[in-house]
This record gives C-alpha cells, structure tokens and sequence, in this order.
C-alpha cells in the first residue's frame, strides 16, 4: 500500500467508523497491543486483512496516531514471529495532520500451511478465525478439517468397531464388483477381498464406512445421524407457519445408503416443487417447467452426499433439505475442502474429501466425478430463466440455495437490485464500496455478489479486455 493510498483508506474508515471483516482498528497510542488472535485470524482468511494503527475506537474514531512508529513495527514484527508458520506482515505508514497512522497487512498463507496459530498457545488453543468484526477460536473441527487435508486423512476408510463383513449387503457388492471387473481389467483377476481393500470399501476384512454407506442393509443403524432430513416450509423463514398454524407442509428422515437417499431426496423435492404447464402459442405444444431444473437438483443433493465431511466430528449431523416458498436451501456438514475457495468453486478441479466414495458412485454410473457439477448447476438455473444460484461456506457448512422464479432479482430491495439500479451509470469499485457504506466489505460485494451478476450478463465491465484494471467501471446491461 502507498502512503496515498493509506490516507484514502483512513478517510473511508473514518467516514464508517467501524471494524469489518478485513479490518481491525487499534489506538496503539500508548504502545503496541497483543496482536497474536487478530495476525492468526487474518492469516488463516481468504484475502487476508489490514490492522490499521493511530485510530481510537472510544473516542469517535478519531486519529489519535501512535506512540512511535518505528517501535511498533519492530514489535509487530516480533510478534508475528511467534506465529506458526511466521507471518510476514507489510507495514505502511502516513503522517495525516501531523498524527501518524500504520497500516499492517496480513496476507492469507498457503492452505498446507493453515491454520496459523500463535505458538505461545499451540495449535488448538491458538487459532483463530475472523468473523464479523472480531477474531474467534477455531474449533476443534476447524482444526482438525486443516490437518486432514494436509495429512491426507480419508474419515470414509475409518473402520467402526461395530461391524462386520457380513453386514456388506453380498447382491449389492457382487454387483459392483461385476462392473469393476468391467470397467477396470487390471481388477478382473483379483479376489473379492483384495479388490474390496483396493476400492476402500473394507480394511483387513472388516468394512470401512465408505461399504457400509454404500453396501450395508441399513447403515444408519450404524450412523444414524448420516442421513437426509428434509422439511417443506409454508413460507420464507423456518418460523413461518401456515394457514392452520402448520410448521412444514411435508418433512421426512431419508436413510438408507448413499444411493438410496439420492433418489428418495429427489423423489421428495420432485413431489413438492410447483409443476407449471407452459402451451407454446404458436406450436400449441406443451411443456412442463417445475420450481427448479431437476438435473441442478440432482447435483446438489449428490455433491451433499459425496462431499459431506464423514468424521468424528460430524457424523451425528445429517444433510439437511429445506424447500421454502422462494427457494430450496441444501446443506451438508463439513465446508469446503482443502484449497477450494468461493471464488474459484466450479471454475478449477476441487480437492476430494471422500475419493472412495466418488469413485465408487463413478463406478456405479450414479456420478460422473469430473467436477461438472457446480458448472452443470449455474447453466441450468440459467437456461431456464432463474437466478443464479448461491454458495456459503460457514464454518464447517456448506450451503447451496436456489432461487425459483417467485424471487425478482432486481427488486430494489435486493443486494443484486441495489447494485443494477446504482450502475446504470457506471461505477468504480470505491464507488460500490461507499455506496454500501461498511454493510459489506468490498471483497465480499465483489465476489457474492458483483462477480454473479457479472456471470449473468446483468452487469458489465466498462473494460472487458482489462478486468482487474484499477480505471474499472461497472454498468447495468
């Protein structure tokens, strides 16, 4: 950052007055305070973040400038080399009415290396995540979901103490071994014991979860929270209730394997999404258009199923499927895995979190395993006229929810609205970012939201050749 830019900055957080996200703000008036939750928080976040120094929160947000400068950054140098791994921040600072201001920038680190944590804590009391506006303890998940991918940990090859060989259904099994013996010859010639290992379904004979999910008779008589569970809602919210003061319309508990609970989750959503019958005026022929394409449908609840984390530490949660009057929310525990981010989710090949099981649904011809899906997801919704679809990641749950046609888009009310209606003239990206005045930081506008309706066509780069040029503007189509 330029000394330039770091008085901009100061001059929209003072017009803000808040923390964010990406920002904390610290007086530092009377020396350097501890830094370790906020450098290990903004280290393991997307995009990193700035600790801006010489601003006092109590006193109205008011430049205050710090003790010293140059001691400071000594000390948030010392500081950050009591992280794990060491934290490389870049310091800038700026004399504004003869107070001065330091600005640190914290650059994420590498996923193999996460989570960054202080060591004067260790690892599972000293990382911290960034939510909202202020830092957070990772859970024991949190951390464990980074050590698992770096460790290669694969929680379907664990083997449950409760099982044997013979609770693997034999029909189904013989089955699949039928088309690996197909579909792979180098197999052909080995036992059923040694392919079964191979494919991870079972380890010294005893069945791993991947079989039982995927061959047992009744495997949540195993796992029983590794199910579906989905309700219809007669409105927008959970606590809406209907006519008659019902709280869902339809709910049920989906078990049975993986492949039993894909089609008894369609089968659900297929009987309570709206059927439209649409007559062509000039064909006279008919067609029939339902809530949400069932191919995006199929996608998502097969991603849930394959992608869901199967470990210790979310075994007892179920996937979960809410239909609401406006959308279908699906979720699954355990977040995005590995080096898969929001932004690059559906654009580059993802880390696997369960390899076996894909394979194995591969095998079976049940998925294609060539991460199409996310792509396969957007087309759909938008060859049939609907909004784009939208992906959370909220610490250990992913959410995939998909709009139906009742949801205009560019209602005034709605983020995409407000963004269309400010950009029919078209806007910079400062421009959005004090136009939105600290309710979302710019990284965040961006991708959520700005980048989506950039997919869509709906806006458009004022320079298409150059896109991340910083003379950027932006304009409704």
């Amino acid at each position: 950052m330029l000394e330039t830019e770091l008085k901009d900055f100061v001059q929209k957080v003072l017009n803000q007055k808040c923390e964010t996200n990406y920002l904390e703000i610290k007086s530092a008036k009377e020396g350097c305070p501890k830094l370790f939750d906020t450098l290990s928080a903004f280290s393991n976040q997307q995009g990193g973040g700035r600790i801006l120094f010489g601003i006092d929160e109590t006193s109205g947000y008011e430049i205050c400038g710090v003790y010293n400068a140059s001691d400071l950054q000594r000390k948030i140098m010392e500081q950050s080399e009591q992280m794990e791994p060491v934290v490389r921040p870049l310091c800038t600072c700026a004399d504004i009415d003869g107070k001065i201001v330091v600005c640190a920038e914290i650059g994420e680190v590498d996923n193999f290396q996460k989570p960054c944590y202080y060591k004067g804590k260790g690892k599972l009391k000293g990382s911290y995540i960034r939510v909202g506006d202020g830092d957070k303890p990772m859970t024991e998940y949190e951390v464990y979901s980074y050590e698992a991918f770096k460790m290669q940990i694969h929680d379907e090859l664990r083997v449950s103490e409760r099982t044997e060989f013979s609770d693997i259904d034999t029909d189904k099994l013989n089955i699949f071994l039928a088309q690996i013996k197909e579909k792979k010859p180098n197999l052909a010639n080995l036992n059923k014991e040694k392919i079964c290992q191979l494919q991870g379904l079972t380890d010294k004979n005893a069945p791993t979860l991947a079989g039982i999910m995927l061959f047992s008779e009744y495997p949540q008589g195993y796992y029983p929270q590794c199910c579906i569970t989905a309700v219809v809602v007669p409105g927008t919210e959970v606590s809406t209730v209907g006519a008659v003061g019902e709280r869902f319309i339809d709910s049920a508990r989906i078990d049975g394997t993986i492949p039993q609970m894909l089609e008894a989750a369609l089968a659900f959503i297929r009987r309570n999404m709206r059927n439209k019958i649409i007559i062509d005026k000039q064909t006279g022929k008919r067609t029939d258009k339902t809530d949400y394409p069932v191919e995006a449908i199929r996608e998502l609840v097969t991603n849930a199923l394959v992608h869901r984390d199967y470990s210790v530490h979310t075994v007892s949660s179920p996937i979960t499927v809410k239909m609401f009057s406006d959308r279908i929310e699906i979720e699954n525990p355990g977040g995005l895995y590995g080096r898969m981010t929001l932004d690059n989710l559906g654009k580059t090949n993802a880390d696997t979190r369960n390899p076996f099981i894909a394979m194995a649904l591969e095998n079976m011809g049940i998925t294609e395993n060539r991460f199409s899906g996310i792509p396969t997801i957007i087309n759909s919704m938008k060859e049939n006229g609907l909004p784009q679809p939208l992906f959370e990641n909220d610490r250990g749950v992913f959410r995939a929810t998909l709009f139906n046609d009742a949801v205009a888009v560019s209602s005034k009310n709605s983020v995409d609205g407000r963004i269309l209606e400010f950009c029919t003239v078209p806007r910079s990206r400062a421009e959005l970012e004090e136009h939105f005045n600290g309710e979302y930081s710019i990284i965040y506008l961006m991708s959520r939201f700005v980048q989506p309706l950039l997919d869509s066509g709906a806006l458009k780069l004022a320079i298409p050749e150059k896109p991340k040029s910083k003379n950027q503007r932006y304009y409704t189509a």
